[in-house]
């Protein structure tokens, strides 16, 4: 498909620069089938479900992936940035560098925090390959989790650019930026619709008999890349690495069984949730990367609904929602939002889908 089927404007003043207070305050726009478009508010999330219908979160943990550093080669010395997107060994990370043009196999970098280093003043790192469009792999001198103390000391919280081209990142950002139930360390980026939930909804939700299980997949800051193919057919998804434990898939499977929904909280779960589903729709134990790309005529294995926030013009993940409530429909709602003052992006509004009508 043509990407510009997946273009539309939208004014400055519609991006989210900070989260609604308190989270579950913010705006959510519901979209169902043969139904017309409903504003509520997030806290209404529970009126929507049914009970026995089971939420599915992810609950990876944003690391401060985000690290300036100095080059080094022989005599000479350049400045350069480094977002770490995807953990392959314990001492190893793929990253998005710039500039990535001058770099080269066998160059030291050298990252601190405004100048200053962590440890024995340094945290140390060798570039190992080269990649396609600025990926490099890193080999750090620390590895498991003295590389994770040391990232907690010199790295900056990966802000979307779309916020960090309009402010610096703050203390503020490193518990914004974070689900109240974060618990596995590896992403570089939020599963931002879970920036909306708290205490309060957690509870109001099980009054109702939503039941809440948790599954991770580590954002990598290839959510962030644009689509510069013209076609969806020439792109290429990062990989991101995920887990699905037996528990989770066998109150999945109950569910199904009974008649209930299974409602995807973020795009990460449903794209873990549909990488991991088998072609009969029952979901499987799970481990690994995947790079699933889900774009229109998609057919969808498991999940019931979506929750999300609003996303980028010609972006995979508003292709995403397009294949999964329809595009004309997420056009028509999208279109509803920007009018109606919705705030877009990681720390905007929500919204909830209910899939569309699949064909056979």
């Amino acid at each position: 498909m043509k990407v510009d089927l997946f273009d539309f404007d939208l004014p400055d003043e519609n991006i989210a620069l900070r989260p609604s207070e308190p989270r579950d305050a913010a705006r959510l726009l519901v979209v169902a089938p043969g139904k017309a478009l409903d504003d509520a508010i997030v806290k209404d999330l529970p009126t929507f479900l049914d009970p026995g219908d089971l939420l599915i979160f992810n609950d990876t943990k944003v690391i401060p992936a985000q690290l300036k550093g100095t080059r080094f080669r022989g005599e000479s010395s350049a400045s350069v940035d480094a977002t770490l997107h995807m953990r392959v060994a314990a001492d190893q990370w793929l990253a998005f560098m710039r500039p990535a043009k001058r770099l080269q196999v066998g160059d030291r970098i050298r990252f601190g925090h405004d100048g200053d280093v962590c440890f024995l003043g340094k945290m140390d790192a060798t570039v190992l390959e080269k990649r396609d469009a600025g990926e490099v792999l890193l080999g750090f001198e620390f590895s498991g989790a003295a590389l994770d103390e040391a990232l907690h000391a010199v790295g900056h919280i990966p802000l979307p650019p779309y916020i960090a081209s309009k402010r610096v990142e703050d203390e503020r950002d490193r518990s914004d930026y974070q689900t109240i139930y974060a618990r596995e360390e590896g992403a570089v980026a939020a599963p931002t619709a879970g920036l909306h939930f708290t205490p309060e909804l957690f509870e109001a939700l099980e009054k109702r008999g939503i039941e809440r299980h948790f599954v991770t997949l580590h954002v990598g800051a290839g959510t962030f890349l644009p689509v510069k193919a013209d076609d969806t057919s020439e792109h290429r998804m990062h990989a991101e690495t995920g887990v699905v434990s037996r528990e989770v898939c066998d109150a999945v499977n109950a569910a199904k069984d009974r008649g209930n929904r299974i409602v995807a909280v973020g795009t990460t779960s449903l794209r873990l949730l549909e990488s991991a589903a088998s072609a009969d729709g029952r979901l499987e134990p799970w481990s690994g990367a995947t790079d699933i790309f889900i774009t229109p005529g998609y057919q969808f294995k498991l999940v019931d609904a979506l929750m999300t926030n609003f996303h980028l013009p010609r972006s995979t993940l508003f292709m995403l929602v397009s294949a999964f409530a329809g595009m004309e429909q997420m056009k028509q709602a999208y279109a509803h939002a920007i009018e109606s003052g919705y705030r877009f992006y990681s720390y905007g509004d929500g919204s909830l889908l209910f899939r569309a009508q699949q064909d056979a």
